[in-house]
């Protein structure tokens, strides 16, 4: 059985410039193949800059606060409890609220920075 805390989780930029805590990944875990999971943080008003990923289908689920999300064009207002599914080859972007938000994120396989693509 694998557990790893939240509160051990080093925190880092990714390329898309939210700052994320890996829970289970490839670069945090010995057992992960197909899958990683991630606690992201965005300031208010803090947008990731516009991108996509070829390989990873990912979901996104927004813990506290919010923003306006944007998948292939289509914007919505998002906030606590919500799930968002970004398909592979989605351009996607988060603009936090004014209080900032924080959210879950899933991907699978599992998230790396040489699968994320900018216009």
């Amino acid at each position: 059985m694998e557990i790893r805390n939240l509160n051990v989780a080093t925190a880092f930029t990714t390329k898309d410039g939210s700052t994320i805590r890996e829970l289970l990944g490839l670069p945090t875990s010995t057992s992960v193949r197909n899958q990683s999971l991630a606690e992201a943080t965005l300031v208010g008003s803090q947008a990731t800059q516009r991108h996509y990923h070829r390989l990873s289908e990912e979901i996104y689920f927004v813990l506290d606060g919010g923003g306006l999300m944007e998948v292939d064009g289509e914007e919505r207002e998002v906030g606590p409890g919500d799930a968002v599914l970004i398909p592979p080859g989605a351009w996607h972007m988060l603009r936090a609220g004014a209080d900032g938000a924080r959210l879950l994120c899933m991907c699978a396989p599992p998230y790396t920075h040489d699968d994320t693509y900018f216009e």
